[in-house]
């Protein structure tokens, strides 16, 4: 347990679960993008969708959108920023299934540039976030570390390619997990690391026979 397990974060209220959760689940979907969203369709599900308005989840989910922090004064005023920023939004309410964390939003997010993403993730308490999916694919990210999102086809030696060019690069790897819908499809890789991942080196992954896309995610933390 730590200082941030008892007081919680340092944050613009009222609820570190449903604000500064909600600010960081925020940074880390345009983080996953790529680029600042100018569309974002965002859907609330459980406790999120019953008290979004009055524990400023709304608010909030927009304010990281933006690239804001959770101690930023302007989260209340949000709403208006986006408006004047020309981010294009919604929210609605929806049902992503009993087994689903109250505290959890879909985004489906577009940039300028035409990248889109769909990311699923849930504020766990304490100010605190995971992700489980991007694009419909499985994950577990918690934004505490730089991370690199690697998919790719599910067969031998993919795993020892990716973590040979970056041990190459001098980038230590801090934890690896892997998740696929079945054997020889499509598979993810989630790569945290102890320092940034530099554009050459994910342009270099990318390259790599077996895999079909690379996005970094910086930590949110």
């Amino acid at each position: 347990m730590n200082i941030i397990d008892i007081i919680g974060p340092v944050m613009i209220g009222p609820s570190s679960s449903h604000t500064a959760g909600a600010v960081r689940l925020g940074l880390l979907a345009a983080s996953i993008l790529g680029a600042p969203p100018v569309k974002a369709q965002i859907d609330l599900h459980g406790s999120f969708a019953q008290t979004y308005r009055g524990h400023g989840t709304d608010v909030a989910l927009l304010a990281g959108l933006m690239g804001w922090l959770p101690d930023d004064a302007r989260i209340p005023q949000a709403r208006k920023y986006a408006d004047e920023a020309g981010l294009a939004y919604k929210f609605d309410k929806v049902n992503l299934g009993d087994l689903t964390h109250p505290n959890t939003v879909r985004f489906t997010l577009e940039a300028e540039n035409g990248s889109r993403c769909e990311v699923i993730g849930s504020s766990i308490g304490g100010g605190q976030v995971e992700v489980s999916a991007i694009d419909g694919y499985e994950v577990e990210l918690n934004g505490k570390l730089p991370a690199l999102l690697v998919t790719h086809t599910d067969k031998p030696g993919v795993i020892a390619l990716v973590s040979s060019a970056l041990a190459s690069a001098m980038v230590n790897i801090a934890t690896m997990r892997v998740f696929r819908a079945r054997k020889g499809g499509l598979a993810t890789m989630v790569l945290e690391c102890d320092q940034k991942v530099q554009p050459a080196i994910v342009q270099l992954l990318a390259s790599l026979p077996p895999v079909d896309s690379v996005r970094f995610v910086d930590s949110v933390l």
